[in-house]
């Protein structure tokens, strides 16, 4: 898996200038603020790698789901863990996710999966297991990454932390829509109830809940742009380099 992780780095990330100091760069947020779609594109016109850490969950959730195992039963989640093999293949619009060497890319974006990762994104035995696989991805700098503890827990060093989110009903919107683009049709107000839920879970769990970091800058994304939060954090970022 680190092996993985490592050779990512080299695949598929354009180069900035060497002029430049090589930041860690953290987006984090609660689900449907938009931090993917920002995230890639940030990194895109800054030459980094983008790390897509959401995948990384929802790769152990699928495989969870595929043994079968209770995702609320912390102890028999951590039993799958030493098993399972996850590797990232970084492609220029979405990561290549595969588990166990099956591609499961398409099949972690759908509804049941996602919450499944909140689910097992809280057992401390997965977040320790994923930690220093972020970690050494991130270690030589140049890296845009969205999640949810990144500004707070994975890159506590970073140097440029950003926490994006946006009101309920537009974070209900923006995720019914790219349901729908994907055709995972689902009505708005579950939807809506979906993201409530996991806000309530990612907020409120032990380890690493999700709350912006003492030094991170604030964006409410509701009345904003991508391309607005884009110029926005690039601004930002342009004071850093």
């Amino acid at each position: 898996m680190t092996r993985s992780a490592m050779q990512a780095r080299s695949e598929g990330a354009s180069v900035a200038p060497t002029t430049q100091r090589r930041l860690i760069v953290t987006l984090d947020g609660p689900a449907g603020a938009g931090k993917s779609t920002v995230a890639k594109l940030l990194a895109a016109r800054l030459g980094y790698l983008y790390l897509d850490t959401g995948a990384l969950y929802r790769a152990v959730a699928w495989k969870v789901r595929e043994a079968g195992v209770n995702p609320s039963d912390a102890a028999a989640v951590a039993g799958v863990l030493p098993t399972t093999k996850v590797a990232l293949e970084y492609r220029p619009d979405r990561p290549l996710v595969s588990v166990d060497g099956r591609d499961v890319t398409e099949e972690i974006r759908q509804p049941e999966i996602s919450r499944l990762a909140s689910l097992v994104a809280a057992i401390p035995a997965v977040r320790e297991w994923l930690l220093p696989v972020q970690r050494q991805i991130g270690s030589a700098g140049g890296i845009v990454a969205d999640g949810r503890d990144l500004g707070t827990r994975i890159f506590p060093q970073a140097q440029a932390k950003f926490f994006l989110d946006a009101d309920v009903a537009t974070r209900a919107a923006r995720r019914h829509h790219d349901l729908a683009e994907v055709g995972q049709a689902s009505r708005l107000e579950e939807t809506r109830q979906e993201i409530e839920i996991r806000d309530r879970q990612d907020r409120t769990r032990e380890l690493a809940p999700l709350v912006p970091a003492p030094d991170a800058v604030l964006v409410d994304s509701s009345a904003l742009t991508v391309q607005q939060v884009v110029d926005r954090l690039s601004d930002v970022i342009a004071t850093k380099l």
